[in-house]
């Protein structure tokens, strides 16, 4: 980084390896030593590399009934980089509406596929199967979703 000074009528610039005389810079000339940072690149758009799995995939759900309510555990399978890219939400889905959301609080990137579950989750009468659906933080929800019967 430099120093950048304000430039005064008739002034030459220092020769590289010079000093710049400073000695005939009026008084009332401001001199800034405040550098500004260089302009940022707009960041790429995020691409996955090849051998890194594009989408989450809920591979497994097992659905366990708690009185009038249901815990509902999914596995996923999903191709998590750290935290530029990773599975960071499934979702449950009963007749195209969502019923319950489990958050992702990190990548999984060591853990391949995962488990994760939900309590509490209502699922309305006469429903007879939900469907889940996992996130990736960086192409949405584009993996295979699962269906669970819950009449078998």
């Amino acid at each position: 980084m430099g120093l950048v000074l304000a430039a005064c009528a008739g002034a030459q610039p220092a020769e590289s390896g010079e000093r710049l005389d400073t000695s005939t810079v009026p008084v009332d000339v401001a001199v800034s030593t405040t550098v500004a940072p260089a302009p940022r690149a707009p960041a790429a758009p995020a691409t996955t590399s090849p051998g890194i799995q594009p989408c989450a995939d809920v591979v497994d759900v097992t659905v366990t009934p708690n009185g009038d309510t249901w815990t509902v555990s999914a596995t996923v399978r999903s191709g998590d980089t750290g935290w530029d890219k990773y599975a960071d939400v499934w979702k449950v889905y009963a007749d195209g509406a969502e019923i319950a959301e489990r958050v992702l609080a990190h990548p999984h990137e060591t853990e391949q596929p995962f488990t994760r579950s939900v309590s509490g989750v209502v699922i309305p009468d006469g429903v007879d199967a939900i469907e889940v659906a996992a996130r990736d933080s960086v192409n949405g929800f584009c993996g295979r979703r699962f269906s669970y019967s819950l009449t078998d």
